[in-house]
């Protein structure tokens, strides 16, 4: 199997740990936004597999600026979002939680989700064709590593929208999926998740996956490239767990 995307146009939402170079690199044109501009402008650029990154700024939770993002990219055949995250913030019981806390977090992983959609949606119909890749988690499937409530919620409904959106949209050709990322520490809050662990934790942690192995970014990247890919075409509605083995 072979999957390449000469002559694609990806719009990759919150792309500052990734994603964004494997579809270059496989002849994409790619718009790599994230609130966070400095960190894609690294990376921006012409791609040695023929592709190319351009870097956009965007705040995913304002419908303005999500908005800007779209009509600076144009026409899209796939968007995929990984915006979201902790926000830097750490668990507390229910009784403890800010409101304002809890919004931070479910804006930046389920409204900028429903936002980003809502503004490719007509561009894809009208096209008549398209791919939307969400990337939840783990938590989205089950209770959360992080103890964070707002995370967990967030992430299952992610999983709601992406089913209701494959509904919608299939019948314009469109298809939405999502992939459900196991633990990684690939920022700076999962990185702290992780130390917090200690070696017998982070020991632990690593025995529970059937793999005996923490994920990798080309686990992910890797599921969304099939998912986003013309092999897919048949596939939505769908969460893809990239976890190293079953979820519990």
């Amino acid at each position: 199997m072979h999957i390449a995307f000469p002559g694609k146009r990806i719009l990759v939402a919150g792309a500052a740990r990734g994603i964004a170079e494997a579809f270059a690199e496989r002849g994409a044109e790619v718009f790599a936004s994230d609130l966070l501009a400095e960190e894609v402008a690294r990376f921006a650029g012409p791609a040695a597999g023929g592709g190319a990154i351009h870097a956009l700024a965007a705040d995913v939770t304002d419908a303005a600026s999500v908005a800007a993002m779209v009509t600076e990219a144009g026409a899209i055949d796939g968007l995929v979002y990984v915006a979201g995250g902790v926000r830097g913030q750490s668990p507390h019981p229910i009784e403890e939680v800010e409101p304002e806390d809890w919004r931070a977090i479910v804006d930046a992983n389920l409204t900028g989700a429903f936002l980003c959609a809502r503004a490719v949606a007509p561009l894809m119909k009208q096209a008549g064709q398209g791919r939307i890749v969400i990337i939840s988690s783990r938590s989205g499937l089950a209770t959360s590593l992080t103890g964070i409530q707002s995370y967990a919620a967030a992430k299952h409904g992610q999983l709601g929208l992406m089913k209701q959106l494959a509904a919608e949209l299939g019948p314009h050709g469109v298809t939405v999926n999502a992939v459900a990322p196991g633990f990684m520490p690939t920022s700076p809050d999962y990185e702290r998740q992780w130390a917090g662990y200690g070696e017998a934790g982070q020991k632990a942690l690593v025995e529970r996956v059937a793999m005996r192995r923490l994920g990798r970014p080309e686990d992910i990247a890797h599921a969304v490239l099939f998912l986003a890919s013309d092999y897919a075409s048949w596939i939505t509605g769908q969460v893809l767990p990239v976890t190293g083995g079953p979820v519990a």
